[in-house]
This record gives structure tokens, sequence and C-alpha cells, in this order.
């Protein structure tokens, strides 16, 4: 047997960690072919909702309009879930009607909400049973009706105050 001259070896060693650290380059460096992981979008930094005219609503007392205003209706149960959510602002002159199958204690939210709002309860007659004032925007903490309620009507915040809409008074409404 013949003794391998020791450069020949240290040169197998050298050649051998050379092709270890080329195989863990290629090993650790990213494929071009995997594709990132994208992260999801969210509703933020979609387009905010449009406003959809659904119909006109008159607010009520002694038989006396007090204010008209038009309205989108969430009459399902997707509809009333998204609500006015990620909306940034909201005439003066809109609002949103909610429609709820039957007479209920109702309780809302104002999670992903940035507009602060009247919140309007009204019973199967269409009469005002309970107004929440001035909802805090992105506040999760419940707003109950305090009593069964059939239709919610949201607004501007002091949209009540303004046009001297109380406990009592009715609404009526068209749809287009």
């Amino acid at each position: 047997m013949q003794k391998k001259p020791k450069s020949l070896i240290a040169g197998g060693i050298i050649l051998l960690g050379v092709l270890v650290v080329i195989v863990f380059i290629v090993v650790s460096r990213p494929s071009s072919r995997r594709t990132k992981k994208q992260k999801p979008v969210t509703q933020q930094e979609m387009a905010e909702p449009r406003f959809r005219n659904d119909g006109v609503l008159k607010f009520i007392k002694n038989n006396s309009i007090l204010q008209t205003i038009h309205i989108e209706i969430a009459d399902d149960d997707q509809e009333r879930t998204q609500g006015l959510m990620y909306r940034k602002s909201m005439p003066d002159s809109c609002g949103m009607l909610f429609i709820f199958e039957t007479m209920q204690p109702l309780s809302f939210w104002m999670k992903n909400t940035y507009i602060p709002l009247d919140i309007i309860y009204l019973d199967a007659d269409y009469h005002i049973v309970s107004i929440a004032a001035y909802a805090r925007p992105l506040s999760e903490e419940a707003i109950p009706s305090g009593s069964e309620a059939r239709y919610v009507v949201e607004v501007n915040a002091g949209f009540c105050d303004r046009n001297k809409i109380v406990v009592g008074d009715k609404i009526e409404f068209t749809l287009n």
C-alpha cells in the first residue's frame, strides 16, 4: 500500500469543505420557485364601502316631519353584521335602517365603526323605544336596546339632539 502525500489529503478535505458550504448555501437560500405567503388583505386596506341609497326615512312627531334622510337597508344577517363598519364618514342626510324579523331585545356595538353614531331602537309599530346617543367609535362595549325592538336606525352622532328626536317619536320609510 502506497502512502498518499499529505497535500493530496489536505486538498481533498478542503474540496469536501467547499462542497459542504455550497450545498448549505443552495439548500438554505429561498428558491425563486417558492412563492412567499401573501399577507391577507384586511378590510381596512380595502376600499371604504359606498353608501347604497335604498330608500327614504322620515322622523315624525305628532304627524309632523322632523327630518328626512336617505337610508341604506340592512335586512339579512350579513348586512346587519357589516352595518356601517369600515366607513370613515357619512353625510348627515344619510343613515342605515336595520330590519329584524321579530321583536326582541337587541344589542349593537361599534367594533370597526369609525363614525360616532346615534343608535335608535324602534318597536314593530315604528315607535322609538330607546336612543343610544353619541356611541363611541371602535368600542366593543354592548349597547342594548333596553326593551324589545324590531328596527334600528343608525345616524351620525348628535343627529337626534340637533333634530329634537326623542323616545316616543315615530318613523316612516319607503324603499326605492
